[in-house]
This record gives C-alpha cells, sequence and structure tokens, in this order.
C-alpha cells in the first residue's frame, strides 16, 4: 500500500470516528475533499488509485490541466473549486467543477446567474463567508450573510446549498466553524465546507458535511 492511500485511509477513519462521537453522528459521515492544488502529479495519480473520488482545486487554469483527461477515464470524480473565481473564468468553470464552493461578492454571483443553465457541469454552489471579517481575505462579512444568501437563492435563482469558511490563522477556529453553522441554520442549508488539515477534527464537532485536507494527504508541497 503506498503512503497516499494509508494516508488517506487514516484520515477517513478519523473522520469516522470524530463524526459517531459527534453531536451530528446521525447525518451522514462527512466527505474528504483531497486539495489537489499545486500536487505533483504522480501523487494525485496515487491518490485516484487509492479510491479518492472528490478533489478540490484552487485555479481554473490549473484544475484543466490537470482534469480534463483523467475525467474521461476515472468516472465518478467530483470536482470542487475551492479558490477564488474571477468573472472571467466563469463560464470555463462552470464546465469544469460539480461543487463551486466560493461566491464570495456580488459581482460574481451576477456572472454566474447570467452564465448559469442546464447544461453546466455545475450543479451546486456554496457562499463563502469571511468569519474572521480579515481585510486580506475574500468572503462575504457575517453581518451581510443573510441578505447575500436571499440575493443569490431568492432574486438570482442559483442553487445555493451551503458555506464556506477559512477561520483566520491566528485564531480559535471553533469560534469561525459555530458561527458559520449558525449562519447556515438561520438560513436552512445544509451542507458545510469547514476545517482543513490542522483543524479538520474541530470542524467535524461542528457539523462539517466536507472538510479539505491537502497536506496530510499528499504531504507538505515541494
Amino acid at each position: 500500500m503506498g503512503k497516499i492511500e494509508e494516508n488517506i485511509n487514516i484520515i477517513l477513519e478519523e473522520i469516522e470516528e470524530v463524526h459517531n462521537n459527534s453531536y451530528f453522528s446521525k447525518s451522514e459521515v462527512p466527505k474528504l475533499v483531497a486539495v489537489s492544488k499545486k500536487q505533483n502529479e504522480n501523487k494525485v495519480i496515487e491518490a485516484l488509485n487509492a479510491g479518492q473520488t472528490c478533489f478540490g482545486e484552487n485555479r481554473v487554469q490549473e484544475a484543466e490541466q490537470r482534469w480534463s483527461k483523467k475525467l474521461q477515464i476515472f468516472k465518478n470524480l467530483e470536482l470542487r473549486l475551492i479558490g477564488p473565481l474571477q468573472t472571467n473564468k466563469v463560464s470555463q468553470a462552470l464546465n469544469l467543477f460539480d461543487i463551486i464552493e466560493t461566491i464570495d461578492r456580488e459581482k460574481l454571483a451576477k456572472e454566474i446567474a447570467n452564465k448559469f443553465n442546464n447544461s453546466v457541469k455545475t450543479k451546486s454552489f456554496y457562499i463563502q463567508i469571511n468569519t474572521g471579517s480579515e481585510i486580506q481575505k475574500s468572503g462575504i462579512e457575517p453581518t451581510q450573510s443573510d441578505n447575500f444568501i436571499k440575493y443569490c437563492m431568492e432574486d438570482l435563482k442559483l442553487p445555493i446549498v451551503g458555506l464556506m469558511c477559512i477561520p483566520p490563522i491566528n485564531e480559535e477556529p471553533s469560534i469561525h466553524f459555530a458561527l458559520l453553522r449558525k449562519i447556515a441554520e438561520k438560513n436552512n442549508l445544509k451542507k458545510l465546507s469547514m476545517g482543513m488539515s490542522n483543524d479538520f477534527k474541530e470542524a467535524l464537532k461542528f457539523g462539517a458535511t466536507s472538510v479539505r485536507i491537502g497536506s496530510l494527504v499528499f504531504g507538505e508541497r515541494n
């Protein structure tokens, strides 16, 4: 068994264990999103061969180069965009990703709504919330989240299914996971993309439905 397969199996066991001991144990086991951005090609192939089917990418261009051929070979793949999306890349993204997790501003939401139809590949979206109100970070301010979610769902008619956040590095992540969950519940959204290599167990305790893990799966990037 390869190192990456071993890593994936360990993480899946940990996800299941934490989830089963959490308040959310009655809901389905959260999904592992393997963050393949900037990873070595051989490592990604190893993860695919180990049975990993869900991957997160940060950039449209890079993802297209990596996945366009693989999508024809490996069936059941789920690709998620977990990095910022530029408005001029919306058409490309809608035809590559199953889920876009990073709607983070009105201009982008409008552009997606303009290009969204039944023939695109993307079937659902998450809104990124800037739970720490960090100037350098993308995302909707928590105080504006209810209005923005309503705008995307009711005015733009976008299939918003969940929320995503990246807590500030120097703060206790649980505060941010609790806040994201609260906003989701208030707006009747079921999916929560939260938790990364260093804090995913904490995120699971707050009801994460998917965790985005890179270094624990693939090792540190070169």
